[in-house]
């Protein structure tokens, strides 16, 4: 009977789960509607169904579970308050999955999963100092020093999208105002669109989109067929970014910085603003320039690096 572990990737929009070998290929896969579940317990429920449904389809064996998600900790595997989560206050995720399905459970920031995917599948093979900022509903990074992840004294670092950038900024979810998130990621691009629609008077097809319908994708797609209003809400995203990304680079210096996630997807779009403004505004000590890159993943980056946390540690 082949061996599979699961991969979980928790995100505030969807949760994407699936079947992983040991070589990285995802066997199945599927999704739920995360917000669709307002109570953690029936979320966990729905989701073990779902993974013995796919397991029992593919007749295999579970070695393990990992899991990617908002505000994990890798040390006590909980998840706790996660602003773009609907769930708050702090859960016992590893515990809850276990009693579920009897198998080892791992759990770490989202971000961090998307990380090791990276270094085992993607484009950071071989490299020992780089990051993974995974640009989605929110903004999560994966930091990796001398080959390994940092997860810090309480098992909580790597919150880059909620660095400051503006004080007395945008509202975040977290409570806090300014936070980097709140301008760079899917929903943060949508808020600088409303914000230009009011600056400039260029005709625009988004107009004619409400809020809760428009999607980084459709951003994109308006940009390069030449609607100014998405250009300059790039623009706009990628100096706020490379400017912090300048910030982090003198804290950590990483060889590589990977994006990942549906913002991602726009390419150069969200990449060259980002990387004139990040060289624009380096400590000029670094005279060996970090790179910039997509990240090179196939497949969902969330579920192989929360499977290779699996594959790790099981034989």
């Amino acid at each position: 009977m082949q061996k599979l572990a699961v991969g979980i990737d928790i995100g505030g929009t969807n949760t994407v789960f699936g079947l992983v070998d040991k070589k990285g290929n995802i066997l199945a896969e599927d999704f739920i509607f995360t917000k669709e579940y307002l109570i953690f317990q029936a979320f966990i429920d729905e989701l073990c169904d779902r993974i013995q449904s796919l397991a029992e389809k593919l007749n295999c064996e579970l070695v393990g579970i990992g899991v990617g998600a908002p505000n994990a900790n890798y040390l006590d595997q909980c998840i706790q308050n996660a602003s773009n989560l609907p769930w708050k206050g702090k859960f016992e995720l590893g515990k809850l999955l276990s009693q579920k399905i009897r198998v080892p459970v791992f759990v770490t920031n989202d971000a961090n999963a998307s990380a090791m995917a990276e270094m085992l599948f993607g484009g950071a093979v071989g490299m020992k100092n780089f990051m993974v900022l995974t640009l989605g509903t929110g903004l999560g990074s994966g930091i990796v020093v001398n080959g390994e992840l940092v997860h810090g004294h309480s098992g909580l670092a790597g919150e880059m999208g909620h660095m400051i950038v503006r004080p007395e900024g945008r509202h975040c979810g977290c409570g806090r105002l300014g936070c980097l998130e709140t301008y760079v990621s899917a929903t943060g691009i949508k808020r600088t669109v409303s914000k230009l629609f009011a600056k400039f008077s260029y005709s625009s097809e988004l107009r004619n989109i409400p809020f809760n319908r428009m999607s980084a994708r459709r951003l994109a797609s308006e940009a390069y067929s030449g609607d100014q209003i998405a250009i300059e809400a790039f623009e706009f995203t990628g100096k706020i970014l490379g400017i912090a990304l300048a910030n982090v680079i003198a804290l950590n210096n990483p060889e590589a910085i990977f994006l990942s996630g549906g913002l991602s997807k726009a390419g150069n779009l969200i990449l060259k603003p980002t990387q004139y403004h990040m060289e624009q505004n380096l400590l000029s000590v670094f005279q060996e320039k970090t790179q910039l890159k997509l990240s090179s993943v196939e497949g969902n980056s969330g579920v192989l690096g929360s499977a290779a946390l699996v594959w790790k540690v099981v034989e």
